[in-house]
């Protein structure tokens, strides 16, 4: 980087932390409010097709999938190139997914258009921009962490309405390609704004001043190898892999049950609009308590919680029982996704961290290609969503039984060193 570039972010009013964390807060916020939109699409795709539930929705599922995959070799990548490149070009993936499945014919190629074009370009985009965020900050990682990702509730209070009531308008067609708009607008800003760590700008993390020489960094901590053979990372992976069942089945089934139960469509666009709320209501408010609980209690937590309100729903007949599990559920959820990358920054250091963040998502990879089309395919041979649900609660309660069982990261991190 050129010294001109430099001064110019050590002199800004604004620590420049806080822009990498606006970047990273539009870069979420536009890819998920494409994928979370997907239940503003289930009724038409399945009418348009003659599709079944499991079929239908399996498109969302190839797409989670795949951004889950996908986090891996993006976070390895954007370690060594830095995120920038992977958060506008995964962003302008998704808008070209989106202009080819406005032309499907069949489903099967909304599964190569949505799919492929929605899960490989939020896979690229979405584990370097919350990466970077870790690297600019150590004691605020908590506050600048649940910022950035409730790009992700954003976007689903979003995107959701917005393609319900264009659908409306224009036909879910046109409706994909006005999303492929604005998913270039938003590629186009959050790459202004995202950054590689602060070392390269000569700043530390919090904008605090520079350490003595030979004084540990963000960029210190492990590598990817050796995170690969702790007991942590298989605890955070095998936890959420486990959880991922069930996590994102009401993205997709919430809106048809809500329809079965006689409460219309639009109001099943309403529920996924609340479980936005709640994401984003969840990452400020779990991401909080870590202060005097600790991360890795507040992420057990998460577990208990969505499990309970797992099996809340198949008790949940009536609309405002609904509203209340929209609510809770994405507040749990969105406390997970806020607190592990920290937590998985406090156990491995910012050395590797995109490319470690991204492994562990890997594992979430194989629950959202699973649970949702799983929850589909009972619906359609049982007539009930039940036994997938509760399913995918009894797995959220063995994941915070891993959780409890792992030692605290300065715990950990003290007996590795001896």
């Amino acid at each position: 980087m050129g010294l001109e570039a430099r001064e110019e972010v050590s002199r800004s009013r604004v620590f420049a932390g806080w822009w990498v964390v606006a970047g990273a807060f539009l870069c979420m916020m536009t890819g998920y409010a494409v994928a979370y939109s997907f239940a503003a699409f289930f009724g038409a795709l399945e009418s348009e097709f003659g599709a079944r539930r499991g079929e239908t929705s399996l498109v969302f599922s190839i797409s989670a999938f795949l951004y889950f995959m996908l986090g891996f070799p993006g976070g390895l990548i954007a370690d060594r190139i830095g995120p920038r490149p992977l958060v506008v070009g995964g962003l302008l993936l998704v808008a070209a997914g989106l202009v080819a499945a406005a032309q499907a014919v069949t489903l099967w190629q909304v599964y190569l258009g949505y799919g492929l074009g929605v899960g490989i370009g939020v896979g690229l985009s979405y584990v370097p921009s919350i990466a970077a965020v870790q690297r600019w900050f150590v004691r605020r990682r908590g506050t600048a962490s649940g910022i950035a990702v409730a790009g992700i509730g954003v976007g689903t209070l979003l995107g959701a309405p917005l393609a319900h009531e264009l659908i409306a308008a224009l036909g879910w067609r046109k409706t994909y390609l006005v999303l492929a708009g604005l998913t270039v607008i938003g590629a186009i800003a959050s790459g202004i704004l995202v950054r590689s760590g602060p070392e390269r700008y000569g700043l530390t993390p919090d904008g605090d001043p520079p350490l003595p020489s030979g004084g540990p960094t963000i960029s210190s901590g492990l590598g990817l190898g050796e995170a690969l053979r702790s007991p942590p990372f298989w605890a955070i992976y095998v936890g959420a892999l486990l959880m991922s069942f069930g996590l994102f089945v009401p993205f997709v089934h919430l809106a048809p049950y809500a329809v079965d139960l006689g409460l219309g469509e639009g109001f099943g666009v309403l529920l996924i609009v609340l479980l936005g709320v709640g994401s984003t209501v969840g990452r400020f408010l779990f991401a909080s308590i870590t202060a005097w609980l600790g991360r890795r209690l507040s992420f057990a937590m998460m577990y208990v919680g969505a499990a309970v309100m797992l099996v809340v729903w198949t008790m949940s007949t009536s609309a405002p029982a609904l509203i209340v599990f929209a609510l809770i559920f994405g507040a749990f959820y969105g406390g997970f996704v806020a607190i592990a990358p920290s937590l998985a920054a406090d156990y491995f250091g910012g050395r590797a961290l995109g490319s470690i963040i991204g492994a562990l998502y890997s594992g979430v990879a194989f629950g959202a290609l699973l649970g949702a089309p799983t929850a589909g395919y009972a619906y359609d041979f049982f007539g009930s969503y039940a036994g997938a649900i509760l399913a995918g609660a009894a797995l959220c309660l063995v994941s915070f039984a891993i959780t409890v069982a792992t030692p605290e990261p300065e715990r950990w991190l003290a007996s590795r060193q001896r």
